[in-house]
């Protein structure tokens, strides 16, 4: 052997084309550990997104589960509050319809009398004579108009209103009549029959008879 190739073999052991071989080798491992790296980021964002979603979906299922038992407390409450009006109003009798159903004008009306209006409710109540005898009745001593007492209310508070009536204002028994206000906008006509519809579910609810002016 040549001194030259000798030095050449003891200086340099790996030829280029091994060191190139390495070189390759390096790359290859680069490129799969890299790869490897991708791999694992993108599972634990696939590992992060579900664990997101599970954890949206739970927030879903606790609101509509408090939403429910918010909507059920309210129902029994609202069934709890109708069964205490009706009974407040248990003792006043059932309806005599023979007593009324020749009156057809508002102004002959002797019950409580309702007037739904776009933001409010008027209740026209009659107050029985406390005179028992007929001598003078509907003379100027003894006028109905001083026994009558027109009042504005919020749609919430008439329950309330009509159990707080005396059983005199309640003559023909336990009914009342229900009109539109007959000085309504025409704009507010929809308004004003939704109020009206409202009434006359809580009145049902609390057992009272409606009478709806005109009848439908």
């Amino acid at each position: 052997m040549r001194p030259a190739t000798f030095w050449r073999a003891c200086c340099y052991p790996w030829t280029v084309a091994d060191s190139g071989k390495y070189r390759v080798f390096a790359v290859a491992a680069l490129v799969f550990a890299s790869a490897l790296v991708g791999c694992r980021k993108q599972e634990q964002e696939v590992v992060g997104v579900a664990a997101n979603a599970a954890h949206s979906a739970q927030q879903v299922a606790t609101h509509a589960a408090l939403s429910a038992e918010k909507h059920a407390q309210q129902a029994q409450a609202a069934a709890a509050e109708s069964a205490s009006e009706r009974d407040a109003l248990e003792h006043i009798p059932l309806p005599t319809k023979s007593l009324y159903v020749n009156v057809h004008e508002p102004a002959d009306w002797k019950n409580p009398f309702i007037t739904v209006d776009a933001d409010r409710i008027d209740l026209r109540v009659i107050q029985a004579d406390a005179n028992p005898s007929t001598i003078g009745q509907g003379s100027m001593l003894r006028l109905e108009a001083a026994r009558r007492q027109e009042l504005q209310l919020r749609p919430a508070d008439l329950p309330k209103a009509l159990i707080a009536l005396p059983d005199g204002a309640w003559r023909y028994g336990r009914v009342v009549a229900v009109a539109e206000s007959p000085d309504a906008r025409a704009k507010d006509r929809p308004a004003i029959r939704r109020g009206v519809e409202a009434v006359i579910q809580k009145l049902n609810d609390m057992g009272v008879v409606v009478e709806e002016w005109p009848a439908r």
